[in-house]
C-alpha cells in the first residue's frame, strides 16, 4: 500500500461525486439494508475503484454508497473484506483509509457474531466495549507504516466513549434491548469447535466473529472515533452445540437488522 494508491482511489470517488462525507459506515454479513435509507445515493462498485479489493463472499455485495442520511453526508461499505478470503490486513482495512481521506470524521461498524455469553440470545444486539484480537496479525505490521501515522497505537479505549454513551441512551429511548461486551475476532471461515468456544469464554469474550478488529485498529491509527455493534445470530453453547446453519444466521441478521438501523440513524442525528 502506498499513498499514491490511496490518492488514486480517493480521486476516483471524488470524480464520481463522493464529496466530503462526514460519517463512514461498514455493514456486516446480512446487514445491507441501511443503504435503502440513503437519499440521492451514488454508487461505486469495488471492481471499478482503483486498488480496491473485491468482496468474494456471496452475501456481501461489494459497493460503496454515498448520499444523505438524517441530514448528514455518509459513505457506506455494503460488503466488507475478510482475512478468510485470502486478503492481507492492509487489504481488509484499505477502504477505511480511503473513507478517511474522503473526509469522514466518525466511523460506525456492524457485524454478525456468535454469542459466547450465554446470557445473550440470538437476535440480541451487543455494543462492543472492547475486543480481543485472535487473528494472528495487525494491519499496522508493515514496513512503511510510519508514513501513515504512529506505529505504536494506543488501544486502551478503542471504541469512542461519547458515541457509546449516546447509543446506549438511544437504545433506552427506543426500547431496544442492548447488550454490552467484548468481541473476539478470529480468522475463520470455519466456525469454532466446542473446545474453542470454551476457551473464548475463559479469556473473556462475549461474542465471536471474523471481522471488525482490523478496521477498529486502523480507525485508532487514523485518530478516527469509532463505534461497533454486533448482531448476535447464533448461540455458542459448547454443552449444547447445534451444527451451523448459514441460512438461519442470515435470517436472524435480517430480522434484527431494523434495530441496528434505528440505532445508527438515530446516532447520526445526534452527532
Amino acid at each position: 500500500m502506498t499513498q499514491k494508491q490511496l490518492d488514486e482511489s480517493t480521486q476516483y470517488l471524488q470524480s464520481k461525486g463522493f464529496h466530503k462525507p462526514e460519517i463512514g459506515i461498514v455493514l456486516g454479513t446480512g446487514l445491507g439494508k441501511l443503504v435503502d435509507e440513503i437519499e440521492d445515493p451514488l454508487v461505486a462498485h469495488y471492481h471499478n475503484i482503483p486498488f480496491f479489493p473485491l468482496a468474494t463472499v456471496e452475501f456481501h455485495s461489494g459497493k460503496l454508497v454515498y448520499g444523505t442520511l438524517k441530514g448528514k453526508k455518509v459513505v457506506v461499505m455494503q460488503g466488507r473484506f475478510h482475512l478468510y478470503e485470502g486478503y492481507e490486513f492492509t487489504d481488509v482495512t484499505y477502504p477505511i483509509r480511503v473513507m478517511r481521506q474522503l473526509g469522514i470524521n466518525k466511523l460506525f461498524i456492524s457485524n454478525a457474531a456468535g454469542a459466547i455469553n450465554l446470557n445473550f440470545k440470538k437476535g440480541d444486539i451487543m455494543l462492543v466495549e472492547d475486543h480481543i484480537n485472535l487473528q494472528g496479525g495487525s494491519p499496522l505490521a508493515f514496513k512503511n507504516v510510519a508514513e501513515f501515522g504512529d506505529r505504536f497505537v494506543d488501544m486502551s479505549d478503542p471504541y469512542d466513549p461519547d458515541m457509546r454513551k449516546k447509543i446506549e441512551q438511544i437504545a433506552t429511548k427506543m426500547g431496544i434491548s442492548l447488550q454490552k461486551g467484548v468481541y473476539a475476532a478470529v480468522v475463520g471461515p470455519q466456525l469454532e469447535t466446542k473446545a474453542e468456544y470454551r476457551m473464548l469464554k475463559i479469556i473473556g469474550a462475549d461474542a465471536v466473529g471474523m471481522s471488525t478488529v482490523p478496521e477498529v485498529i486502523i480507525a485508532n491509527h487514523l485518530r478516527l472515533p469509532v463505534i461497533a455493534v454486533s448482531v448476535l445470530t447464533d448461540e455458542c453453547d459448547p454443552d449444547d452445540l447445534e451444527p451451523v446453519n448459514v441460512s438461519e444466521i442470515l435470517e436472524v441478521a435480517a430480522r434484527t437488522e431494523p434495530k441496528m438501523i434505528t440505532l445508527f440513524t438515530e446516532l447520526i442525528q445526534l452527532l
